[in-house]
Order: C-alpha cells, then structure tokens, then sequence
C-alpha cells in the first residue's frame, strides 16, 4: 500500500471513528494536512472554532501565527505537515482528557509512521509531553517554558528523528511579546533543516 493509499485508510477510520464522545459534537474531524513526504511534521493539541468548521488544521488566529512563523523559516504549509492530539473539537476548546488522548493517538502514530519525518514539532504542553513519552524522552521531560526550541534526538527504525519542543502559537494571539520568542525558535528549526538538507 502506498502513502497515499495508507492516508486515504486512516482518513476513513477517523471520520467513521466513535471511540470517545467528542464525534458527537463535533462538525467535521480535522484529519491533517500537508505533504505526505513532509520532513517536519508539526503536532498541535486539538481544533479549535474555525478547524472545526473547515476540516483544516490552524486556520484561525493560530494559523496565521503560524503561517507567519513558517514564512520567517522560509517553510511552506505544501512542504510540512501539520496533525493535532486529538482529531475532534473539544466544546470551549477546553483542554483535552487523558481518555480522549488515549483514543485518539493511534491515529496519530500512525500518520508519524506513514509519513516518516525527520523533525518533529511539538506545539504546546499536549503534543511534548504525548511526543516525548512516545520516543522514550520522558525524563528530559518538563514544561514547555523550559525546553522549548530545545533538540531532543529520538532513535527510530528510520534512523535518527529530531524532536523540538514550540509553545503552541495560540501563546502569541494573546501575548504579542511571545512572537518574538516563537520567531527565535523557529530560526533553530530552519538551521537543522538546513543541516538535513545538507546531509543528504
């Protein structure tokens, strides 16, 4: 089964899924998006209002934070991909539940092993804490103010994958001094990917 194949598979299981009771309020799953080739991948905690609506990922405030974040790395949405924890829209963008993280990131795992990609971007506490846990990094494990734009080095099957620690930039639509921090780091995402581009 090719890549796309594989993504037209998970795609039908998430929108057919009813493993927690998020489905039933929600109006479209937000399944990911990008380049299934991707060699960044960006992890998000959950959508919000607009993802919702739309069935996209990062296409409210944070969205275009993070267009404008990818933009000062020279990145493009086409070339990354972009998923979140969780699939479905928790009402109030409340945080998500352990129980909905537990049924809904196999999903995720299996989009990680589908597209295979060489830097990880966690946004925010949910998607660090889920990534380092599942790399084996748990005891370089601490909140995101701590190690974000920090390089953590996970061994896989495919080799060596890079895991950076971001603050989610929903941080910046309410503090617009976090841009700048946000911009810092993501000036280290773009070095390393240079660096990849350069080894290969």
């Amino acid at each position: 089964m090719n890549k796309q194949e594989e993504v037209k598979t998970i795609t039908q299981e998430i929108q057919n899924c009813k493993k927690c009771a998020l489905h039933k309020t929600r109006i479209n799953p937000v399944i990911g998006e990008g380049s299934y080739n991707a060699k960044i991948m960006f992890i998000g905690e959950a959508p919000g209002f607009n993802e919702d609506k739309q069935g996209k990922p990062f296409v409210g405030q944070a969205g275009k934070i993070l267009d404008e974040l990818l933009n000062s790395a020279n990145l493009k949405r086409e070339e990354i991909y972009i998923a979140n924890i969780l699939k479905c829209r928790p009402l109030q963008n409340r945080n998500p539940t352990k129980e909905e993280i537990k049924s809904c990131t196999p999903y995720l795992n299996k989009q990680i092993e589908i597209i295979k990609p060489k830097i990880i971007c966690c946004l925010g506490n949910f998607a660090t804490d889920f990534i380092m846990n599942k790399f084996d990094l748990k005891d370089k494990l601490q909140g995101i103010s701590r190690i974000h734009g920090e390089i953590f080095n996970a061994s896989t099957l495919n080799g060596v994958t890079k895991i950076i620690p971001l603050y989610h930039p929903a941080v910046a639509t309410y503090n617009s001094n976090m841009l700048k921090v946000l911009k810092k780091d993501f000036e280290i995402l773009r070095y390393n990917l240079n660096k990849l581009n350069d080894s290969l």
